[in-house]
């Protein structure tokens, strides 16, 4: 197929450029490999001597130490078909398929445009033309089999991988706090402070139940979180820097701290553009779990509750996220409320009101990722989460749990006749196998058809016992938990403790709601003519309130019934500043929690449309000074002089100091009386309701 070269090279090729295309796989390669790279620089003579000049011959070597695999990030690669395309390539030489490309849809690609370009191959083997039929079937199954060298080695280093990660044998990066000792074993690392430090990182994540929360802890404390420097110059040594979130987070969620030997937790898969992303995987898909494959910090439980705690901590950003981790704000219901109406999560925001943080349930989160605009629904938590305190409090009693003991020890009674049930299940399976195995064992071996039905019935039975064995222990782990004496007697001295340290006004905000999450799954809120709340407990029982909408906040500032009356009653026969001076006496306070003033009292009368004293007296028919002056035929002066000498009955109707006057009657006084009765008797105090 090749005997004939010299007629495949036409004057056509020798007027256009010859590309030397020169690639290994590793930098490894490329310090190691040294005669393969000299093999092929060597073809640029083989050029020559097929008639090309030297300074047509270009060489394309930057993608050495670059994989064949894919295209994306071969810089040279993707030149060469450039000019290939640009119809500059009279030959493309490469010492095998393989230099080129290891990817069949790249190789073929470059066949396709050698062909329209009519551009010439050459390998070790001769010089081909694409665009003859023959030459390309023969090129194709170069390239085919060239991709499946690459993926039978890879195939078979991974394969080597996989059977030792499977054995828990395979030897890969630790995390800090674990060593290879001489002999390839898992060890605790011998520096007893690495050990301390994350002793102590675990012990405060149970404490505090938040990653957060140990991280400031640590902070708080000044403690440094080790960890081992593996690339530059100082690969192998430890570092000590200040713990991040993101830290904490990688150590709660690594099995390996538990003792367990784990391999395949990540999927990595590579994008369009040449970057890979990693996927982190369901635990039933690991490729490899071996638990208590050597020492650990924590137990295989302890990992799945931090697990656990981290899952319902983490912000509600997602379907699978839903607590979030109990924080210092007074909103009792953080992370539990969930809207009556859409089923969302409700988040918080908090006003002040008396000087106090008062949350706001609201959910918000369809109005934001739809710009919808308002919220579904808000509902004022101040009452609210006072209510649900109170049922707490009221659920925790010595006659609630002595009832929820008595469930329990049912419960416990009714596991031990069902795992007695499911025993007996695994004994006549076992009996069922066993005499499988006796009647397969009496048969003859000749009869080779009996033979076979028998085996089909033994390993049927054996499936069978398997089968029960394994609904047993998943029941046996799912199983009711056996309460002893001691066990039942804590719970019941937590009847008498809880309702003295709910009330406590020291215990902190975040503790209760760490509480209120043991007992209640959720609450979900309804606003509609009343609020109602659908609170649903741990246990699985549930309990409904309904609560009157909340007042507005004008009538929360609004003066109570009752101090108005009053206001009335006194404004009877009293100034506003007297009156004032009464209701702060009797100690009466205004809507907004304020002592009176005489400007308070005057607003309230005019908002309420009370009557002013003045009004009152002048309805009962008192006269002005001016009036009782023309009436009595003197001047103003003597008619303020007579009821400083008390001879005229006289009413102060405002603070300025003016006053409304009676009728004399038939004893009407007279011109200078009033120095004669000064001479006669002190002045008689003016009259004041």
């Amino acid at each position: 197929m090749t005997a004939n070269t010299p007629d495949k090279i036409q004057a056509r090729h020798l007027s256009r450029n010859a590309y030397l295309y020169v690639r290994q796989s590793t930098l490894r390669q490329v310090f190691e490999n040294t005669e393969s790279t000299k093999q092929q620089y060597a073809l640029r003579e083989r050029a020559v001597s097929l008639g090309w000049r030297i300074d047509q011959v270009f060489v394309i070597d930057s993608d050495l130490g670059q994989s064949g695999a894919c295209a994306v990030d071969r810089e040279g690669f993707q030149r060469l078909v450039t000019e290939v395309s640009l119809g500059k390539a009279g030959i493309v030489m490469g010492l095998e398929v393989s230099r080129l490309a290891r990817n069949s849809s790249d190789w073929h690609r470059l066949l396709e445009i050698c062909a329209l370009t009519d551009t010439l191959l050459l390998d070790g083997d001769g010089v081909y033309d694409p665009a003859h039929f023959n030459d390309r079937l023969v090129l194709g199954l170069k390239g085919t089999m060239s991709e499946a060298e690459l993926h039978v080695l890879r195939a078979r280093l991974r394969g080597g991988i996989l059977n030792k990660a499977r054995r828990g044998e395979l030897e890969i990066r630790l995390p800090i706090g674990f060593v290879y000792d001489g002999e390839g074993r898992v060890i605790l690392d011998p520096d007893q402070r690495i050990q301390e430090s994350i002793r102590e990182f675990f012990l405060t994540f149970r404490r505090t139940a938040s990653a957060t929360a140990t991280v400031k802890a640590f902070r708080g404390a000044g403690l440094k979180f080790p960890r081992r420097i593996y690339r530059g110059p100082h690969k192998g040594d430890v570092q000590w820097d200040e713990l991040d979130h993101s830290r904490a987070l990688w150590v709660l969620h690594h099995p390996r701290y538990t003792g367990a030997f784990c391999f395949g937790r990540t999927r990595t898969r590579k994008l369009p553009d040449g970057h890979q992303i990693s996927q982190t995987l369901p635990l039933d898909e690991w490729t490899a779990l071996i638990r208590d494959a050597h020492q650990g910090y924590i137990t295989w439980e302890q990992f799945e509750q931090h697990v656990q705690i981290l899952r319902h901590n983490a912000q509600a950003h997602g379907c699978e996220r839903d607590l979030g981790a109990p924080r210092e704000g007074p909103a009792l219901l953080q992370g539990l409320a969930i809207c009556g109406r859409c089923g969302d999560r409700m988040t918080i925001r908090y006003h002040i009101h008396d000087t106090q943080r008062v949350p706001d349930y609201m959910c918000q989160r369809r109005s934001i990722n739809e710009a919808a605009g308002r919220p579904c629904q808000q509902i004022n938590g101040g009452e609210l989460d006072q209510i649900i305190g109170r049922l707490l409090v009221e659920t925790v009693t010595p006659v609630t749990l002595q009832v929820a003991l008595a469930v329990q020890k049912e419960l416990e009674d009714r596991s031990g006749e069902f795992d007695r049930l499911r025993r007996q299940e695994i004994e006549r399976a076992g009996y069922e196998v066993e005499l499988a195995r006796r009647r397969y064992m009496r048969v003859d071996p000749d009869n080779r058809l009996v033979a076979d039905s028998l085996e089909a019935e033994w390993n049927q039975a054996l499936r069978a016992l398997a089968a029960a064995q394994e609904r047993y222990e998943k029941q046996l782990e799912s199983g009711t938990v056996q309460l002893d004496k001691k066990q039942r007697e804590s719970i019941m001295a937590l009847a008498q403790d809880f309702p003295r340290l709910w009330n406590d006004p020291h215990t902190p905000a975040r503790e209760k709601k760490r509480m209120a999450r043991l007992l209640i799954a959720d609450v979900t809120l309804l606003k509609d003519t009343e609020i109602i709340v659908h609170v649903r407990f741990k246990g699985g029982a549930t309990r409904e309130l309904r609560l009157p909408l909340p007042k507005p906040s004008w009538q929360l500032r609004q003066t109570p019934a009752a101090v108005v009356a009053e206001i009335d009653r006194l404004l009877e026969g009293h100034t506003d500043r007297e009156t004032a001076e009464l209701l702060n006496a009797s100690g009466m306070c205004s809507g907004e929690g304020l002592s009176f003033s005489r400007l308070m009292v005057r607003r309230i009368r005019i908002d309420y449309g009370l009557k002013t004293q003045y009004e009152r007296l002048r309805a009962r028919g008192l006269l002005s000074t001016t009036e009782i002056a023309k009436y009595l035929k003197v001047c103003t002066a003597t008619i303020a002089d007579w009821r400083r000498a008390g001879l005229l009955k006289a009413y102060q109707y405002n603070d300025n100091g003016q006053y409304l006057y009676e009728r004399p009657g038939v004893d009407v006084p007279k011109k200078f009386a009033h120095k004669t009765k000064a001479r006669c008797k002190p002045a008689a105090d003016v009259t004041s309701p």
